[in-house]
């Protein structure tokens, strides 16, 4: 079983139980999720939210990144500049709008969330630029 730094299991997850999870998805969340689509900018429901907490991946469940790593990149989609754990991002090569982009996937679910850029702030220079359909924010517990 893999397991990441931060002690989740990243143990790939079956094609039956992708699916099984994805009949909970909206036909949005399943075109960007599971067709590597892009929701619109500036449209989506956590590009403003400040509340203190972690962003999980919408399918699987897994903790993606925490809110103190959001920043405003005035792209018009959330961005942060580092993840939960380095381990729960997969980083692919994406060539297919005829330029060279780094997409970032959930390494549980294979999800498409997005693309990193190396256009990011300090300390890592990253913005990992997400479609807030691909997460779920839940608010840090008092």
């Amino acid at each position: 079983m893999s397991t990441s730094a931060s002690g989740y299991d990243l143990q790939p997850l079956s094609p039956a139980e992708i699916e099984r999870l994805a009949a909970k998805l909206t036909p949005e969340e399943r075109t960007v999720l599971l067709d590597h689509g892009t929701e619109r900018p500036f449209c989506g429901t956590l590009l403003d939210n400040k509340q203190d907490g972690v962003y999980y991946c919408r399918l699987c469940d897994l903790p993606l990144f925490r809110s103190d790593a959001k920043f405003d990149s005035g792209t018009g989609w959330p961005s942060f500049f580092q993840p939960f754990d380095s381990g729960h991002i997969r980083a692919i090569e994406d060539t297919s709008l005829g330029m060279t982009r780094i997409e970032v996937r959930c390494p549980r679910c294979d999800s498409h969330l997005g693309h990193v850029f190396p256009d990011g702030p300090p300390p890592t220079g990253q913005r990992y630029c997400l479609n807030s359909v691909a997460l779920d924010f839940r608010p840090a517990q008092i």
